[in-house]
């Protein structure tokens, strides 16, 4: 029962980074400039921002059932789009 409550709250924990990486119109780039950051803010949040692209595109890949080398071209262009 603990294992299934878990797993709806990192399903919903990481839907809205999906439709981030799916339909993305803003980039980590881009929002860092909008957030006006600069220096070490704007390092972290471009890390956290390239991490949860990541994970969000390794989601994807699964989705479309990649592996190999597709995957890996996946998720590296996936990512490239999103941190921008």
């Amino acid at each position: 029962m603990r294992l299934v409550v878990l797993c709806s709250f990192a399903l919903a924990a990481l839907m809205p980074m999906a439709s981030f990486a799916q339909g993305a119109t803003t980039t980590c780039n881009a929002a860092a400039t909008e957030k006006k950051l600069s220096g070490a803010a704007k390092t972290s949040f471009l890390k956290k921002c390239e991490k949860d692209a990541a994970a969000t595109c390794n989601i994807s890949a699964a989705e479309k059932k990649l592996s190999g080398a597709a995957k890996n071209s996946f998720n590296k262009k996936c990512t490239r789009d999103a941190v921008g």
